[in-house]
């Protein structure tokens, strides 16, 4: 058993040394390689294991891995960090003028998503034989559909695009990440009181329920976040020392996480990652401009850019090497890669419809839509919410399917989303 400062100093040595072999050597986008090396590695470990079981190689990586709770360590522990550093660098004036289109995403976007991704997964896991209830098909579809922030974010960092596609993609995925997981605690709660599990929260839940766990998961935690924000402005305004001012952004993150999670408003909690989203929009923008000197600005935000890039080169290694642990079964192989396409189409209309709607192609510049649909990567909380899933029959298919759209997600969407900006956006606006 290895203590959690071994398993930390492991984690910590693997990125450093694959980060150094994959900017020497290989130079892939830094994130994405480090999940590429990370994953050839483990079916290499896996494959040794199958031919000379005697070695034993992967023993002590899996009891590392296997003492880390995937969903805890992310959604409670490194998210926070990685959406504040994220939103600090957002233009809050942007994203103001673009509101409209990051909202109708943000919501009826990873809405409309969930249920076309998650009808067209019914019907896939039926035609293969595999008695998927609609229910546990919709859950699947609440938790793949919103786009990644954190890998969003990262990718975006060696893609250059247009300022306000740049914002429109940044700032959905900054947002769309807590409605989606409103969404998907809603359906998880339909699905396990449908299965006669006691214990669980029972599926009797109405509109008005629906509406008051949106109010206060999102609106509360905004207001938070607001609230928080505007407290670390006035803390940092008050003063010019730039040690202290980026130890008020830390205690920040994590003071407004940690209280999102254990205020308790009608039952319901409220969002911590819209939570520091807030608050890091605050700093980023009225903090930087009115509260700091250009020596603290500066050594906030390149602090900052340390730890998004520290947590993200140990959060892509976790999810490349988590195939170690997870127990992926391969029979559901077919049914993934089917749904690859399946996701796509989703995403297209998550961007196509709610822009139709609200009559906004004026606003976007040319090629937007597709640019916008190859951009929603999808991350490490689609695996972290997979892994919440309570052990039964239909985990197996949805944590398996929720990979293997991930890892395309990062890799291949990734790796081409700079093609496909070159390819539609008028070069002028580059």
């Amino acid at each position: 058993m290895l203590s959690l400062f071994e398993i930390a100093a492991l984690l910590l040595v693997l990125s450093a040394i694959l980060s150094w072999i994959n900017r020497a050597y290989i130079k892939l986008p830094h994130t994405i390689g480090l999940l590429v090396m990370a994953l050839v590695a483990s079916f290499l470990l896996l494959l040794s294991e199958a031919i000379f079981p005697q070695l034993s190689m992967t023993d002590t990586l899996q009891s590392a891995l296997g003492q880390i709770d995937f969903n805890e360590t992310l959604m409670k522990g490194m998210l926070g960090f990685l959406l504040f550093a994220g939103a600090l660098h957002v233009d809050f004036s942007k994203l103001r003028s673009a509101k409209l289109e990051i909202g109708s995403m943000a919501t009826f976007g990873v809405i409309l998503s969930t249920f076309i991704v998650g009808t067209g997964f019914y019907y896939l896991a039926h035609l293969f034989g595999v008695d998927l209830p609609y229910i546990w098909a919709l859950v699947f579809g609440s938790l793949i559909s919103p786009t990644d922030p954190v890998a969003v974010l990262s990718i975006l960092k060696t893609v250059k695009m247009p300022k306000s596609l740049e914002t429109k993609i940044a700032g959905e995925s900054l947002f769309n990440d807590g409605v989606g997981v409103v969404v998907f605690t809603i359906l998880l709660a339909i699905a396990v009181g449908s299965t006669g599990n006691t214990d669980a929260v029972h599926a009797a839940i109405g509109i008005w329920d629906i509406i008051e766990l949106f109010i206060v998961d999102a609106l509360g935690g905004a207001a938070l976040g607001l609230l928080a924000g505007w407290i670390g402005y006035r803390m940092m305004r008050r003063i010019d020392e730039h040690a202290i001012e980026v130890l008020i952004s830390l205690a920040l993150v994590a003071g407004t996480y940690a209280l999102a999670q254990r205020i308790n408003i009608l039952g319901h909690h409220l969002s911590g990652p819209i939570a520091v989203v807030v608050a890091g929009l605050m700093i980023g923008n009225k903090g930087a401009a009115f509260a700091m000197s250009e020596h603290t600005k500066t050594a906030l935000f390149g602090f900052w850019e340390m730890v998004d890039e520290i947590l993200n080169s140990v959060l892509f290694l976790l999810i490349g090497l988590e195939i170690l642990v997870l127990g992926l079964a391969p029979k559901f192989a077919i049914i993934t890669l089917i749904a690859i396409p399946l996701v796509l189409l989703a995403r297209l209309c998550a961007v196509y419809v709610p822009m139709k709607i609200i009559g906004s192609f004026k606003d976007f510049a040319k090629g937007a839509v597709p640019v916008l649909t190859w951009g929603g990567v999808r991350g490490g909380i689609s695996v972290a919410l997979a892994l919440a899933l309570p052990d039964n029959e239909y985990k197996p298919l949805i944590l398996t399917a929720t990979y293997g759209i991930v890892i395309f997600s990062i890799i291949v969407q990734g790796l081409t989303v700079k093609t496909v900006v070159r390819r539609n956006v008028d070069p002028t606006l580059l």
